[in-house]
């Protein structure tokens, strides 16, 4: 008989931003659950601990008690707007993220060139932005549940901005196959229902186009090693991390080949930095020049060391590139 986690409910009937705590797997059913993480906010500091349960038997890790829609709007809003940008700028170089956005474009090249492409969770739009110097023919639209995407729009970076999720109602229906390609670079795991986000990414997609889903590895080893300060774990923001399995599986039961499975170029560097980072968040202006060195020396062994972490269990996310065969389940 599957044991059930003895976690206490953290969420209230009065809480506005939680849901009730579960007691099964929203994967899997199952309710053979621990607890793998209890965390505060560790950018804001702000009271509240939010935490993550691991199903024993399909080792699905989502947040429980999870985000309720009107907490999930203003936490993207609050950290989007105000935070990340600013953490992002000193975990990982703003060139650094341009180089990687390119890389990825340029990976992508040996997709037939598609004639319009939709990037979901694009944010300002900066990958669709590198991806137009290999695919100079292809139309770009982005969608995105924060006004960056209406910024983008408007900076020229992608022809049509749409506002939401996939699973926004009548979402998916007014972009029903009209697109070639769908990219999904760290969406998944900030969305309430990764399963509906797929589907009606599918939805979208025409018969025989390309589906690209790049997510966390909640299988890294960085996530037991920094435990709380593993930056993929991001608490409140992140709702599930898929194991590479179970998105394999996911993506044949919709009707799909899985023509690419990647776990070394999707590794990013910036594990122990960004660890070092959010340990100095709310450290006095002082300390935290002082720990310049600290950083610096964090993010040398993150790049220096990237080669072999991308080949081991160290790598903190994988990529999957699946095509639409036929008509979805």
């Amino acid at each position: 008989m599957p044991t059930t986690s003895l976690t206490p409910q953290i969420s209230t009937p009065f809480d506005p931003f939680q849901e009730p705590r579960r007691q099964d797997c929203p994967w899997c059913g199952s309710r053979n659950l621990r607890t793998r993480l209890r965390a505060p906010d560790p950018l804001r500091h702000r009271p509240g601990t939010f935490v993550l349960d691991r199903c024993r038997d399909c080792a699905h890790v989502f947040q429980n008690p999870r985000l309720t829609a009107e907490g999930l709007a203003f936490f993207h809003r609050d950290f989007y707007e105000r935070h990340l940008e600013e953490f992002t700028d000193r975990a990982l170089s703003g060139h650094a993220v341009r180089r990687r956005h390119r890389e990825t474009a340029w990976r992508l090249s040996a997709l037939r060139e598609p004639e319009s492409w939709l990037d979901v969770g694009t944010g300002h739009a900066r990958f669709p932005e590198a991806a137009k110097e290999f695919f100079p023919y292809t139309s770009f639209d982005g969608l995105d549940p924060t006004a960056r995407v209406e910024q983008a729009l408007l900076e020229g970076r992608v022809e049509e901005a749409h506002r939401g999720y996939l699973t926004t109602p009548g979402m998916a229906d007014r972009l029903r196959a009209r697109y070639d390609v769908v990219t999904m670079f760290h969406h998944l795991e900030h969305v309430p229902d990764p399963r509906a986000e797929l589907r009606a990414a599918l939805t979208v997609l025409r018969t025989g186009g390309h589906l690209v889903v790049e997510v966390p590895d909640p299988r890294c080893a960085f996530a037991r090693l920094l435990g709380r300060w593993w930056l993929p774990y991001g608490q409140p923001r992140h709702l599930h991390l898929l194991p590479l399995a179970n998105l394999r599986a996911e993506l044949r039961a919709l009707g799909c080949t899985i023509l690419v499975t990647d776990r070394k170029a999707p590794h990013i560097p910036y594990d122990l930095a960004a660890a070092v980072s959010l340990c100095l968040a709310h450290a006095h202006p002082l300390v935290q020049l002082a720990a310049t060195p600290v950083l610096d020396l964090a993010a040398a062994l993150d790049h220096g060391f990237a080669p072999l972490f991308r080949r081991t269990r160290f790598s903190n996310a994988y990529r999957i590139v699946a095509r639409k065969d036929g008509t979805t389940a």
